[in-house]
This record gives C-alpha cells, sequence and structure tokens, in this order.
C-alpha cells in the first residue's frame, strides 16, 4: 500500500528516495541535540543546592588556570549569570527544549508536514545569531554552522512547498 503524502512508501520498502535519506539525517540530528540537552539538564540538576561560584573557582584552580585568565573568566561570568538564575526554570526550558527536539525528530523521521514545518521554523530562528556570530567572529565552524543550518531549513521548506504543491495539483 502506498501514501502519496510519503515518497518513500510507494518504493521497495529496503529502499528509501535521496530526500527521505536527508530527512532521517536531519531527524537523528535532532535528536543527538534533544539528547544533548536532556544531559545539560541533568547536569543543571545536580547543581540546584550548589555554589557554581565555588564549584566553577575550584575546577579552574584544580586545572591550574588563573581566575583572571580569558576563559576561565568568561566561565565565572556564566557561573555568576547561572547562580542569579532561577535553575528550576532553567530545567523547565531544557525540558521543553528536549521534548521539541525529540519530538521533531520522529516527525521527521516518519516524514510528517508538521515536522517539517517546525524544522524550518525552528532553524530559521537561529539564523540572524548564527550570521551575528560569523561577522562577529569569522571562523570555518561559525561559517559550517550558518551554512549548515541554512541548508537545512532551505531543504525543509522547499519540502514542504512541494508536498504543497503535488496536493494542489492532486486536487485539480
Amino acid at each position: 500500500m502506498t501514501d502519496p503524502a510519503h515518497p518513500a512508501s510507494s518504493q521497495h520498502p529496503g529502499h528509501l528516495a535521496k530526500g527521505q535519506r536527508a530527512m532521517r539525517a536531519i531527524a537523528a540530528f535532532e535528536a543527538v541535540k534533544g539528547i544533548a540537552a536532556l544531559a545539560a539538564g541533568i547536569g543543571l540538576l545536580s547543581f540546584v543546592h550548589h555554589d557554581i561560584r565555588h564549584l566553577a573557582l575550584e575546577l579552574i584552580g584544580h586545572v591550574g588556570l588563573s581566575p583572571y585568565a580569558k576563559y576561565p573568566a568568561v566561565l565565572l561570568h556564566y557561573a555568576d549569570m547561572l547562580h542569579d538564575a532561577n535553575v528550576r526554570l532553567l530545567i523547565l526550558g531544557a525540558l521543553a527544549y528536549v521534548a521539541i527536539r525529540l519530538g521533531e525528530a520522529w516527525g521527521l523521521w516518519y516524514d510528517r508536514p508538521w515536522a517539517q514545518w517546525l524544522g524550518a521554523i525552528s532553524g530559521a530562528i537561529y539564523v540572524p545569531f548564527e550570521l551575528r556570530h560569523l561577522l562577529d567572529h569569522p571562523t570555518i565552524i561559525s561559517a559550517l554552522v550558518l551554512f549548515g543550518n541554512v541548508a537545512i531549513v532551505v531543504f525543509l521548506a522547499l519540502r514542504v512547498w512541494r508536498q504543497r504543491q503535488a496536493q494542489r495539483h492532486a486536487r485539480d
């Protein structure tokens, strides 16, 4: 049985179309982002009743760095920010992010249009920030991140557009 809304279903079950393989790669990437956010959330949970600045200072001292050096100072800055923030609220935010990423990954894996919309929109939100970061700190990594994200957004947006065009032609 074939489903015209899902192009891969009309092929031999063992073979995926090129677009479907790309979709599954994007889904796997989104799942990895969700799992990484889950790990970060679990890590945040371990800091709920601790003095984060003190832990950061111990870490900096343990590796023999000066707290006044560039990167240790950045770590202390973010430790101060985290200490001032409501850690429980950050954990809830991380869990919401995990749910969105894993839900999107599932939807992309099974070629759901809503997941393609979600992926295109959520990816597009990051583009201005990534572009700004690239302009402020031009590195190969920044360029690759921006290029990869734009490629994913364009791929998903084109896929949604093509599916809508196919539905429109099927109705005519």
